[in-house]
């Protein structure tokens, strides 16, 4: 066996970190991507849930609450049955918590994955890093995986530290209405460590694979949005099924993701060539 075939038949992570870390560095110099990106975060994670949580918790037994309380009874029975509270506050705080702001932790994280996805191929190209990349020891489908990983880890970052930010500012605003700290939830758990994530990787084998055809960065951007949004609104429901807690449906349903998952990020492997990266048959 040559030192070539070797070179191919073997992964080496060391080469894939590389990468992937070189991508992070470029991102983390590019402030024109991550400070909007950071604002939208903080807007859907603490901004907007501070307000309402704080409104509804705060501003007393006034017929507003009670009126969106009484809106909880159009909720799945198995929802209806999580919610605590004595209090048309507390039980409004709760539903607010636990059900309304599911989508947060899905478009967030696509959205910004996405957004550093599509550029990460094309663009090398366009910086004229391309044939550097090409002809550099790492192997094609080592040079995917770090792609991916620099795609995945911001997306998923901003939920790890949003979703802290989040149940902090929950258990602080309604926890004293519904008896103490409760949140993150059982249903959340399983949302955002095995329903989400397997998502994430079908959208972003998606997108890399464009990344790897289209010849422009805005190209690459205006079909990863076509990609995407789909998968963000059957992310959403699933996620929502998730936490109204439709009994082991969410784990089902997120293992079939993960099998998916795998599936499309196998065929992806085949998007990410050196001649792709030299900018030679892109189209193939």
């Amino acid at each position: 066996m040559t030192a070539t075939t070797r070179r191919h038949s073997s992964l080496d992570w060391g080469r894939v970190w590389t990468v992937a870390r070189t991508d992070l560095q470029q991102l983390a110099q590019a402030r024109d991507f991550w400070l909007p990106m950071t604002l939208l975060g903080s807007f859907f994670f603490v901004f907007i849930p501070a307000i309402l949580l704080l409104t509804i918790t705060r501003i007393g037994d006034v017929q507003v609450v009670d009126q969106v309380a009484d809106t909880l009874a159009v909720l799945p029975a198995s929802a209806q049955e999580q919610i605590r509270g004595d209090s048309p506050e507390g039980r409004t705080g709760y539903a607010l918590a636990v059900f309304l702001f599911a989508p947060v932790a899905v478009i967030v994280p696509l959205t910004i994955s996405t957004a550093v996805g599509a550029a990460t191929i094309v663009g090398e190209r366009e910086r004229g890093t391309g044939e550097f990349l090409a002809h550099s020891p790492a192997a094609a489908r080592e040079i995917y995986l770090g792609k991916l990983l620099a795609s995945l880890l911001p997306g998923y970052g901003t939920v790890v530290v949003g979703f802290g930010l989040y149940s902090i500012l929950v258990n602080l605003t309604v926890g004293p209405e519904v008896g103490g700290w409760f949140f993150p939830t059982q249903q959340w758990w399983v949302m955002i460590l095995w329903v989400l994530p397997p998502f994430l990787a079908i959208c972003l084998s998606l997108v890399l694979r464009l990344s790897a055809r289209v010849s422009s960065t805005a190209a690459a951007q205006q079909a990863s949005g076509l990609i995407s949004l789909p998968l963000i609104m059957v992310a959403y429901s699933q996620s929502t099924g998730a936490l109204f807690g439709a009994g082991i449906l969410p784990v089902v349903i997120g293992g079939v993701a993960w099998v998916l998952a795998a599936f499309s990020l196998t065929r992806g492997v085949r998007s990410v060539t050196r001649s792709r990266l030299l900018g030679v048959g892109r189209n193939m």
